[in-house]
């Protein structure tokens, strides 16, 4: 092997590193977790009943990490076939599809189970949660607290 397809495979491989390091940096939005921002900050708590449970899967992040890395080692792996024009045609061949192959796999790596929790709060009102599922194993007749601040809802024990 000479050394410029080993430097191809050592860029191969450092690039699929990163997509996968950062595929895990994902944040969670379960019922327990918290952004930094919403910390020391009054939010709102109700209490009510759950009515209804069901189990959802929630989308995974879209957003360039995974296209650009997957077009990177596409081109990549592309470069390293043929050559003159073919090589050309390859590399980008390699990039279009890595970049497709690379959103998917950020999407997939980065989707989580979820929870929808449809709660009845005192007041009457009827109210649906998306949440992560954390493990929580709500059932319909559990007594929970919304808590709520601005636009973000969780449902907790």
């Amino acid at each position: 092997m000479n050394g410029e397809n080993q430097m191809k495979i050592n860029q191969f491989v450092l690039v699929a590193c990163a997509v996968l390091g950062l595929a895990g940096c994902a944040s969670s939005t379960g019922g327990a977790s918290f952004e930094r921002g919403e910390t020391r900050r009054a939010m709102t708590v109700e209490y009510g009943t759950v009515d209804a449970v069901r189990f959802v899967r929630i989308e995974g992040t879209r957003s360039l990490v995974g296209p650009v890395a997957g077009a990177a080692v596409g081109g990549l792996a592309g470069s390293a076939v043929g050559g003159g024009t073919g090589r050309s045609i390859a590399t980008v061949l390699g990039a279009v599809a890595g970049g497709a192959a690379g959103s998917a796999i950020e999407n997939r790596a980065t989707s989580m189970p979820g929870v929808e929790v449809t709660v009845r709060l005192q007041n009457g009102q009827l109210i649906s949660i998306v949440q992560e599922d954390e493990g929580d194993n709500f059932r319909p007749g559990d007594w929970v607290r919304v808590i709520r601040d601005g636009s973000t809802a969780r449902v907790a024990r």
